[in-house]
């Protein structure tokens, strides 16, 4: 990786089940604040699934102008919402910046769906000839990337990485590389979702991957023995990422040093993860090794820990695969514990989480879990943790269709 240039976090934003702000977020996983609670956005009661992890208090006219806003969907507007506060968190003055050379890279698991459903209705009610003229550029995923460019401005490489779960993840750290190899000094990454719906619940319900449970304490539970999927949540979670050199030039406040990252391909399951946990244990490794680092030094993994029975007990293999005897040492929590699987935003809001963790030496805890499953053995840090030096901090994500990431963050030294 010689000539490669390194890579800082220098601003962060967060829409979330628990707070519209890394603020409000932060606390929220502080005071181990449950964003679980019946569905709102239609009616469950027929379904599988009562329990959602949804946004509350959101408004897009707080972030962008109500035109604007009306052009885009919910999945959009956290996306640009989420960005508006990193790229104030970084303190960027877009007019003096070169914008060619800042990019975008925001992915989205599933786009609109609700725009889907709606049309859907409009086109069998009505016919074809009623269909809005922008119920295809609302609805499609990478909207969210496009947004965010045309809101700000933003004229480098802009991309949508879909990767089911793996999305957040793998945006942060597909930006990360642009700006290693020099195709952008500045990249908006991560991820958004707004997928709670009557399709997605459903058919998530019919694959048996969410929760059936509608006690908001027992719904949510990585790596407890009673554990029956996950709750659906929603939101965004943005860093803005800059070459070290463009950062100092400018004299930023830098939060964090991106140092690793690993892709991998299970090749194995639509659905499930690998058994033996092999494709996410390399993507863990490649990350340590890009970092030049040995287990030992890994201080706090944010698992991808989803509650369902599969990933927590392939993920907890995989920990054991990648690190070794380190993997009996190392803290592990799932923050989805708190604010559910947020699918494309997932992993991007753990980043985030991540970082926090690394600024404050708080590891959050997975919460409400009471029953240990002799399969799931690892410390999956059952209380905050305040007294450990936080130097390196792992965020694990795996995806439908065997997409697995990790991002390895770092403090910050010059």
């Amino acid at each position: 990786m010689k000539n490669m240039k390194r890579v800082v976090v220098t601003g962060m934003g967060a829409i979330t089940p628990i707070g519209n702000s890394v603020e409000e977020f932060w606390s929220g996983v502080k005071e181990q604040k449950i964003g679980f609670a019946p569905i709102t956005y239609f009616d469950a009661t027929e379904y599988k699934a009562h329990l959602a992890a949804e946004v509350k208090g959101f408004n897009a006219k707080d972030y962008m102008k109500p035109k604007a806003a009306r052009r885009m969907e919910l999945f959009s507007q956290y996306a640009v919402a989420a960005s508006k506060e990193a790229i104030e968190d970084a303190g960027l003055d877009l007019e003096k910046e070169d914008t060619t050379r800042i990019g975008v890279s925001v992915g989205c698991g599933v786009g609109s769906l609700q725009m889907i459903e709606k049309t859907t209705r409009l086109l069998d009610q009505k016919g074809p000839n009623r269909v809005k003229p922008l119920a295809v550029p609302m609805m499609i995923s990478n909207m969210a990337a496009g947004n965010v460019s045309i809101a700000f401005g933003l004229r480098g490489k802009s991309i949508n990485v879909v990767t089911a779960c793996a999305t957040g993840t793998q945006s942060i750290g597909e930006a990360y590389r642009s700006i290693q190899v020099g195709e952008a000094d500045v990249m908006v990454a991560g991820g958004t979702e707004a997928a709670v719906s009557e399709v997605a619940v459903s058919g998530f319900a019919a694959l048996t991957a969410l929760s059936g449970s509608d006690d908001p304490e027992r719904a949510s539970i990585p790596f407890d023995k009673e554990r029956d999927g996950f709750v659906i949540g929603e939101g965004a979670g943005i860093v803005v990422l800059e070459s070290l050199e463009h950062a100092q030039a400018r004299g930023a406040n830098i939060l964090a040093e991106v140092v690793g990252y690993g892709a991998t391909s299970d090749a194995y399951h639509i659905t499930s993860p690998c058994e033996d946990g092999e494709g996410a244990a390399r993507a863990m490794v490649f990350a340590m090794d890009e970092a030049e680092i040995t287990p030992d030094k890994v201080d706090y993994i944010n698992a991808h820990g989803t509650s369902t029975h599969a990933n927590d007990l392939f993920e907890t293999k995989a920990i054991k695969k990648a690190l070794g005897e380190h993997a009996y040492d190392v803290k592990i929590s799932s923050t989805k514990s708190m604010i559910g699987h947020g699918l494309g935003a997932a992993g991007a809001i753990e980043a985030i989480a991540c970082v926090k963790a690394l600024e404050e030496g708080f590891l959050p805890p997975t919460i409400n879990y009471h029953t240990p499953d002799e399969e799931c053995d690892l410390d999956y840090t059952l209380e905050p943790v305040t007294d450990r030096k936080v130097n390196y901090a792992m965020s694990n994500s795996l995806g439908f269709g065997g997409h697995n990431a990790t991002l390895l963050v770092k403090k910050f030294e010059d």
